[in-house]
């Protein structure tokens, strides 16, 4: 006998229509699933404390949410994909109102910074840093938790920001759940910053901070176009655990008559069989996200960053765990509908390497 899950989501794959209008009353891509039912739990955090240059990520969950509805479900590579069964967690109002709070205290010292630190007010702006790490780390421990609950019940789970930041916890509920894996980072930024701006939970920190689980046996970084020295040192001693591929290098590679299928494959040579994929959204070209918190011109087009996660996936492969961050709204629908569609295809890709759905020309695992 099934039980009461299995039976509604039973009903739900043979009531729903793909083909119909996107039901913006329903859940994420208006499909009908709850988070029980799904075998896809996206888990939103709407996260944005450190952001030094513009902020809005904390309202990307909300605004990918609302763009998902008008995203068709039909892929050609998936054959009904869509009853794979997803859905996302409710938007957590105590951490994003916690957000909101902690940014605006934390812009004060980012701005004292810039200001060259002068005395005024300075012991009450010292104290910052380390009531947002504080919290950062909370947050960290909330999210494990959360995401780890997830995955013991069978679940693939998708982290969707709010800042670069937030994806920590979840790498590691990942890492007490996997002997070792690599990640792929699309990303605009090295994120290599030891302790950015005083803040140890940086969104320009994610990557060292990930560095520190013994787990994480390889960093490839994809798209990058702004780094420092510091970050430039850290993957020079790394011994080989961290490679970038220099949006730069890149397009060199690409003018001198190498394809992008090429280049792909040196990518995809540098990972383990276990990847976990991180993508910043200016790891696209501004254009596909002119919203974002720290766009930086050049970056990937829409299909180029796809062809990366589907040969990464047809490679054998597996995408044990992703997350989507920096969409931010901005003064246009824009950022939402690309990071949506981007989302969807993360998702899919991602089932398939986990053996959930079939993609053509490969096998069921």
């Amino acid at each position: 006998m099934h039980d009461p899950i299995t039976l509604a989501l039973q009903q739900k794959l043979a009531n729903f229509d793909p083909n119909a209008v996107g039901d913006t009353s329903g859940g994420l891509f208006g499909l009908p699933f709850t988070v029980d039912e799904a075998q896809v739990v996206v888990v939103p955090v709407p996260w944005e404390v450190t952001v030094s240059y513009r902020a809005g990520t904390a309202q990307g969950p909300a605004a990918i949410a609302e763009a998902s509805s008008q995203v068709d479900l039909y892929d050609p590579d998936i054959a009904d994909a869509w009853k794979l069964g997803l859905a996302m967690d409710e938007i957590n109002a105590e951490w994003e109102a916690e957000s909101k709070k902690l940014r605006e205290s934390a812009e004060d010292y980012i701005n004292w910074l810039e200001d060259g630190q002068p005395q005024e007010n300075a012991a009450n702006l010292q104290v910052i840093p380390a009531k947002v790490t504080e919290r950062g780390k909370a947050l960290l421990e909330w999210l494990k938790a959360r995401t780890g609950q997830y995955l013991d019940a069978g679940k693939a789970v998708v982290v969707l920001g709010g800042d670069h930041s937030t994806p920590l916890g979840y790498m590691h509920a990942l890492a007490e759940r996997h002997e070792e894996f690599g990640i792929l980072q699309i990303d605009a930024h090295c994120d290599l910053r030891v302790a950015y701006e005083g803040f140890h939970y940086s969104h320009a920190s994610i990557m060292y901070n990930a560095l520190q689980l013994p787990q994480v046996k390889k960093l490839v970084q994809v798209g990058i176009r702004d780094l420092c020295q510091q970050e430039a040192d850290v993957i020079a001693q790394s011994g080989g655990r961290v490679v970038m591929f220099h949006h730069r290098f890149l397009r060199d590679e690409m003018y001198g008559k190498k394809s992008w299928k090429k280049q792909c494959s040196k990518i995809i040579a540098q990972l383990p069989q276990k990847v976990y994929l991180s993508f910043d959204i200016d790891g696209l070209d501004p254009k596909l996200c002119p919203g974002t918190g720290t766009p930086v011109p050049g970056g990937l087009e829409f299909e180029e960053a796809l062809y990366l996660i589907r040969a990464v996936v047809r490679s054998g492969r597996q995408i044990i765990g992703c997350d989507l961050n920096e969409v931010a709204p901005g003064d246009t629908d824009w950022n939402g509908n690309v990071g949506a569609r981007l989302l969807y295809q993360m998702i899919n890709w991602m089932a398939v390497s986990q053996g959930r759905l079939t993609a053509n020309g490969m096998a069921a695992v």
